[in-house]
């Protein structure tokens, strides 16, 4: 989460009140202004206090014109009561909530299931707050797991994890707080994430593992997992280095299953030791789930697992986090019994149709280039085109908030940092409808934007975040 400070002596403020706030005396809700930055002295009456909140918050921006968030931002309406029965519900509380305890289980039977286990029912896994939680522990597996074999060097012996420059930045915090140097291989040309020759290189003794991201949240393309676990057979076949992979599939764990069933990155990979992904992103529900998965007991090991009671009996737990919601656990459940396999199928084609189709009309418009057509993720990545020189991403990327549409603009880690990009993330919901009306908004900004003298951006830094 963000950090946050106090504010300065001259913020501390009060929130207007309007005098119809008023129960039943219009100038009685206006007695006691509440201050913004510390606890009011007496009470509110709760339509009261719901409706500064509730107003407020209308200076959000809209959530389903978001193109910059892979996080779900619709459910039908039944997840939702779902979710609001379940929203009281501690995760934690095996022996109070057993039955919620058993969807989790089912969860991680289904998804084992799915990403071809040799033997699902020894896959071990758990549901996590999300990919960042999942990706934590799973380096946290490599680590140690690292750290046992070459028990007699460490902990002289400094581990490392080697990875794209394109990773998520959750991994970046996982070498930083866990103390393990990155090793990140560069884009170079065309190749915007892993190179699995050049991964390989830079593995040695020390390396825990490497990670392959399923989805690159800079342009959506798929890293080449059985080519990396290719160069890796081979790297061991030279020097004996058995080096493990993991998968983050924050994204493409729950598409590449229904939309690319051929394509060989999962257990059927013996080098592939873990595997995560987001269940609030193309899993299709609410924020605040992940999954996190093991081939088996042996890639996990024993020492980072927890035992606590469960119906009077024994129940393994991996966690960074303790008490949370068993809310979006059991819609999970319900929308993998609501969709199934024939479902999510067809959900993810449709946004990959959506995605790809944006994408070939944008090409159209002359003004850009596209670096991705979201025909792997339904994600796709563009920039000016060479002529376009009156203008730039972040001149676009501002002019499109004005209708409302949030669309990332930012500039490529080494060794393209020359490369400045603007990218689309296409999530149900998100309809051929909506993706006319926002071509439709792109093409009503272009002529002014081809009028202008010069980007206008000067602090590109500050233009636009980079939202993964």
């Amino acid at each position: 989460m963000a950090l946050h400070k106090g504010p300065e002596k001259h913020e501390e403020r009060t929130i207007s009140v309007n005098p119809f706030y008023g129960e039943a005396n219009p100038v009685g809700g206006m007695t006691e202004a509440p201050p913004t930055h510390r606890l009011p002295d007496a009470p509110l009456a709760p339509s009261t206090a719901y409706q500064l909140v509730h107003d407020e918050l209308m200076l959000d921006g809209n959530s389903r014109l978001n193109l910059a968030t892979f996080v779900t931002t619709w459910m039908e309406p039944q997840a939702g009561v779902l979710m609001a029965e379940c929203r009281d519900k501690n995760m934690i509380d095996k022996d109070e909530y057993p039955r919620t305890a058993e969807l989790e289980r089912r969860c991680v039977a289904m998804l084992a299931d799915l990403w071809n286990a040799p033997d699902p029912s020894s896959a071990v896994g758990c549901s996590t707050t999300g990919s960042s939680e999942a990706c934590m522990l799973a380096g946290m597996a490599l680590k140690r797991r690292w750290a046992t074999r070459n028990a007699d060097r460490y902990p002289g012996a400094r581990p490392n994890l080697v990875m794209g420059i394109n990773v998520q930045v959750c991994w970046e915090k996982f070498c930083n707080f866990w103390e393990v140097e990155a090793r990140l291989v560069p884009m170079e040309g065309d190749r915007f994430h892993l190179d699995p020759q050049a991964a390989a290189e830079l593995c040695d003794e020390n390396t825990i593992g490497v990670v392959g991201i399923l989805g690159s949240t800079f342009d959506g393309s798929y890293e080449p997992i059985a080519e990396l676990c290719a160069a890796l057979d081979a790297l061991q076949e030279r020097t004996g280095l058995d080096i493990p992979v993991h998968v983050d599939g924050a994204s493409g764990g729950m598409v590449a299953p229904f939309l690319d069933p051929d394509l060989v990155w999962d257990f059927r990979l013996p080098r592939v030791a873990s595997i995560n992904t987001s269940g609030h992103k193309y899993g299709l529900v609410y924020p605040g789930v992940g999954w996190a998965l093991w081939r088996d007991k042996e890639a996990l090991p024993e020492e980072l697992v927890f035992r606590v009671n469960y119906l009077g009996g024994d129940m393994p737990t991996f966690a960074l986090n303790f008490s949370r919601p068993g809310a979006q656990v059991v819609a999970q459940y319900y929308t993998f019994l609501r969709l199934g396999r024939d479902g999510y199928r067809a959900v993810q084609q449709s946004t990959r149709d959506v995605a790809t189709s944006l994408a070939g009309r944008i090409e159209e418009l002359g003004d850009f280039r596209l670096l991705t057509r979201g025909d792997q993720l339904p994600v796709f990545a563009f920039t000016t085109a060479p002529d376009a020189t009156s203008y730039d991403v972040f001149d676009v990327s501002r002019r499109l908030r004005e209708s409302g549409w949030l669309v990332p603009a930012y500039t490529f880690p080494a060794n393209r940092e020359d490369l400045s990009v603007l990218r689309v993330v296409c999530r149900n919901g998100f309809s051929h409808d909506l993706a006319d009306l926002f071509l439709a908004d792109l093409t009503r900004l272009l002529p002014g934007l081809r009028r202008q003298p010069h980007p206008l951006t000067h602090d590109k830094a500050a233009a636009t975040g980079f939202h993964h």
